[in-house]
């Protein structure tokens, strides 16, 4: 048996039994209360999924599995030579909540390579699709496409699947799907931006490293995309695309079913397409201007966008109260490699500036800057078309949705199914508590 599984097999008995103690002891417990903003607002702020693969600390940020950004960064092994961890070792970390060792992280490794061929026909059906398809599009209808390969759908057809080996099922669908999803990506990227002048793949390189070098994109693209990947891999699973999946899967659909679901559900410029309208903000300042602005002519153009009733994009988190270290983690890239990119300039001094304005005159609740501030001018630095931005987001996704989904199976989570009222319901409710 691969050590991983026998791993999860472990650790899936021991959380079993916490959540039957939590469901049969302390079942009626209360952990808050519901507002008529949280049901009206998008379920904003309201504690109601269960995930151990990452948590929004509102002031530390991201933390997987009780790591932080930059103890992931750290503890993580790397590639010889690379500056950042493989991203097999973040899946691994995902997945067990333990740091792999360098042998465990090679099996991983290993396990993927194996896996990553992808099926003759999904390459037909990406070359019969429109050029002008949206790259995310062609993504999911390839994952959908792959469904047939489902191990999981085909033991539930042969009554094989019970409650307890679910996950098990799940699996062998995550190992398969996951390390293809670059492969696609890439295939994707050289059929509609580069003459369909594809790149093979190359068996001697990692997740990360081999998805830049099927992109054509020279290093040190292979140690973003391992950043980026990792940066993105989850976040405590209430985000559109997540939710989504993890909702599709709790009714027993399998990955490549839930995970084109997420896919989908990444394609809103309230959700993937905030990436690409932070860039698009910087290239219109840059662009008017012709140069750096100064502090006051940056100033004014902030005072311009806030007077036209809009926002200014890649600011803010619904839950982080602090810096982003995510965002932090990228400076720090660009820092080292784009110092003379005028784009990557901008973000600087909008950094110094942006919150300031923000902090004193607007009713935001975080003013720094959020991943998506500064992740489209590092792709576009690489030459990345914007709207294949949101493809690379579903890459990263795809890390921590699959290694949710196999552990919603593995502790038998049920069936996802709210209740909802009528405005007015909630009218009549607000009138009998006056």
């Amino acid at each position: 048996m691969l050590g991983i599984k026998e791993k999860l097999k472990e650790k899936v008995e021991i959380q079993r039994e916490e959540v039957t103690k939590l469901l049969k002891n302390y079942g009626d417990v209360k952990i808050g209360d519901i507002t008529i903003a949280q049901v009206i607002g998008g379920m904003r702020g309201l504690k109601v999924l269960v995930t151990d693969i990452s948590y929004l600390d509102p002031f530390e940020g991201i933390r997987y599995r009780g790591y932080t950004v930059d103890e992931v960064l750290e503890k993580l092994p790397k590639p010889k030579g690379a500056e950042m961890p493989y991203d097999e070792a973040q899946f691994y970390l995902l997945m067990t909540g333990d740091i792999p060792t360098e042998e465990e992280v090679r099996e991983v490794i290993d396990i993927f390579k194996e896996k990553r061929k992808v099926p003759n026909y999904v390459y037909r059906v990406l070359d019969s699709m429109p050029r002008e398809a949206r790259p995310d599009v062609m993504l999911a209808v390839a994952v959908g496409t792959m469904q047939q390969e489902s191990v999981f759908a085909k033991a539930y057809a042969e009554n094989k699947i019970t409650k307890q080996n679910a996950w098990e099922y799940m699996f062998e669908d995550v190992l398969n799907l996951l390390p293809k999803i670059p492969m696609i990506a890439a295939y994707i990227y050289r059929l509609k931006y580069k003459n369909n002048e594809q790149i093979p793949q190359n068996p001697d390189l990692d997740f990360g490293g081999n998805f830049a070098y099927m992109m054509g994109i020279d290093k040190p693209y292979d140690d973003f995309s391992r950043l980026y990947f990792i940066l993105l891999s989850d976040h405590e699973s209430g985000n559109v695309s997540a939710h989504t999946t993890h909702l599709v899967a709790s009714a027993w659909a399998d990955a490549y079913y839930s995970l084109a679901a997420g896919i989908n559900g990444l394609s809103g410029p309230l959700h993937g397409g905030a990436t690409q309208e932070a860039l698009k903000w910087f290239q219109e300042l840059l662009k008017k201007l012709n140069k750096i602005p100064t502090k006051q002519e940056l100033e004014q153009f902030c005072w311009d966008t806030l007077n036209a009733g809009q926002v200014i994009p890649g600011y803010g988190h619904a839950v982080l109260r602090n810096k982003d270290p995510r965002f932090e983690t990228q400076l720090k890239f660009g820092e080292q490699y784009l110092a003379n990119d005028n784009l990557f300039k901008l973000v600087i001094v909008a950094y110094k500036i942006v919150p300031n304005i923000l902090k004193h005159y607007t009713s935001i609740k975080n003013p720094w800057p959020n991943v998506d501030n500064i992740s489209g001018t590092i792709h576009s630095h690489y030459g990345i078309p914007e709207d294949f931005f949101s493809v690379l987001f579903d890459i990263s996704i795809a890390i921590g949705s699959l290694s949710n989904i196999l552990w919603d199976r593995a502790l038998e989570y049920p069936i996802g199914r709210p209740r909802s009222v009528t405005i007015d319901q909630l009218s009549k409710f607000v009138t009998n508590k006056i």
